[in-house]
């Protein structure tokens, strides 16, 4: 992977960085996100065809800032910095930045003036670009040039003669920025020189060829969720290694109606993968029991999963890798450096807490994509939809969709209630245009009528749910047919229920899962 072209993003805190990278993936080159406190040669042995400077909170002349070696401008590679990182390099160069006399928030019409810049060609003379900040670039370094310019930024975008260092005040990243992707695919592509080769397809043939050297003749194990991204890891490893890879599936007694078969089904029959299947359903409930407040749940099945995984892995011989669904978001964790954001990469551990003496190395193919990404790559690999679009699916499962103590009675009734709610927005056409739906069983009983008897029963929640990321959510307003068909298949086919209640709060103030 480190020698396929790349463009690297020197992060200084700014909650657009993962966002900047997808974008340049979107140009089909290989990009990843490195805090700005790498080392210049660190940086220079990575070789990239250019360096982009992302935004960040602070200001650039304020006492501990984040900064970054001068040296870094001598690496003669095409660079571009946005917002903070334009202001940083003009700074650094010899400029001067400092508040300026009106904030500059949302939409803004950018002017270009000189159209003939690589930076800006088949963007519009006038478009509308999305703007971020209060400072301001004063005034600039010596052979600096203004090539765009708002009402209220004189030095809206800036190019340094003879040296591809080129900066903007505006974010092209997001979306509210009409030509934003442009700018973003011309300083890829146009001024660094990209060829623009990378795929999903020539990943999985580099990635492939990679797993095959790292693990050699040895044996790899995979604890398989069923989930999307440890379902693409199975299949990529298992395309690469074959036999060598045996993947752990434990049956928790928390999976929704017909999952662990489907798993079963999937990649121990179509994909001839070895699979360990461990029921452990009585242990996790039997540990459950009695147990309501939601923190203590997820701890019980956290710790009752390691060990059950660890006691099946003990059972299968010569391994020395275990491999994770490990996604890019997983590795980038923002943390505060004196007092300053800015993004550190850490492994991120799906399986944590193991014994000491299951001393595995990691395996873990998927670190350096996004969701979408491993997404295509499933899809590459053979993967059916329904597997690799599944919509998120808690760790400890439907334990914290039963509210309150779980038992098998009432873990049956929200599967059927569950498996309801899912089939009919499938069939509506909604399932993939939802982040999530979900149904939520409530250890609450209500009367009702049900012909001419009277009925105490449990209420089901129903949970649907809008979002890019599960940052923030919005509740999906469904059409009254299909909420009236859903609700009244609950009510007549799942006994034990006879009231079912729409969840109408968004995220925040409320959760996307309810515990």
């Amino acid at each position: 992977m480190e020698e396929q072209e790349q463009i690297l993003v020197l992060d200084f805190g700014s909650q657009y960085s993962q966002l900047i990278a997808r974008r340049i993936r979107e140009c089909h080159v290989y990009s990843q996100v490195l805090p700005y406190s790498t080392p210049v040669e660190k940086l220079r042995a990575l070789k990239p065809k250019g360096i982009i400077l992302s935004g960040g909170p602070c200001s650039v002349y304020e006492a501990g800032a984040p900064t970054v070696d001068p040296a870094l401008f001598e690496l003669g590679v095409p660079m571009l910095g946005i917002c903070y990182g334009m202001q940083l390099m003009m700074q650094l160069l010899g400029g001067n930045v400092g508040p300026g006399t009106r904030r500059e928030y949302g939409r803004a019409e950018l002017r270009v003036t000189e159209a003939a810049s690589p930076l800006f060609a088949e963007v519009p003379e006038r478009s509308v670009m999305w703007m971020s900040h209060g400072d301001k670039v004063l005034a600039v370094p010596e052979g600096t040039r203004t090539i765009a310019v708002t009402d209220n930024t004189e030095y809206a975008a800036v190019a340094i003669e003879g040296r591809d260092l080129y900066g903007i005040q505006f974010h092209p990243e997001v979306v509210h920025s009409d030509h934003g992707k442009a700018v973003i695919r011309n300083f890829c592509l146009g001024i660094c020189r990209c060829a623009g080769a990378w795929s999903m397809a020539s990943f999985i043939e580099t990635q492939t060829a990679a797993i095959r050297e790292t693990v050699g003749d040895k044996h790899v194990i995979l604890g398989l969720s069923g989930g999307v991204d440890s379902s693409v890891a199975a299949a990529l490893i298992h395309k690469a290694i074959g036999k060598q890879l045996t993947c752990i599936f434990v049956d928790n007694g928390l999976l929704r109606k017909n999952e662990a078969a489907r798993v079963q089904q999937l990649f121990a029959d179509n994909f001839e993968m070895n699979l360990c299947f461990v029921d452990a359903s009585e242990r996790f409930l039997g540990k459950l029991a009695g147990v309501d407040e939601p923190e203590a749940k997820r701890k019980i099945i956290g710790h009752t999963f390691v060990d059950v995984f660890a006691d099946a892995a003990r059972s299968i011989p010569d391994v020395d890798f275990l491999a994770q669904g490990t996604t890019y978001p997983d590795v980038i964790e923002s943390v505060p450096i004196n007092g300053n954001p800015s993004a550190m990469i850490k492994s991120h551990h799906n399986v944590g807490g193991l014994p000491p003496d299951l001393k595995f190395r990691l395996l873990e193919p998927l670190s350096r994509l996004f969701k979408d990404e491993v997404r295509e790559v499933g899809r590459l690999l053979g993967l059916p939809e329904d597997v690799v679009m599944r919509q998120p699916f808690p760790g400890p499962g439907l334990g914290v969709r039963c509210l309150g103590a779980v038992d098998k009675q009432k873990l049956d009734i929200l599967r059927e209630a569950d498996d309801i709610l899912v089939s009919e927005v499938k069939a509506a056409g909604y399932y993939y245009k939802t982040w999530q739906a979900f149904a939520v069983f409530l250890p609450v009983r209500s009367v009702g009528v049900m012909g001419d008897q009277r009925t105490y029963d449990y209420v089901i929640a129903l949970r649907i749910v809008q979002s890019s990321d599960g940052m923030t959510a919005d509740w999906v307003n469904l059409p009254d047919p299909l909420l009236r068909r859903i609700s009244s298949r609950i009510v007549n086919e799942v006994r034990g229920v006879n009231r079912v209640v729409l969840d109408v709060t968004s995220k925040p103030p409320g959760t996307i899962e309810w515990e």
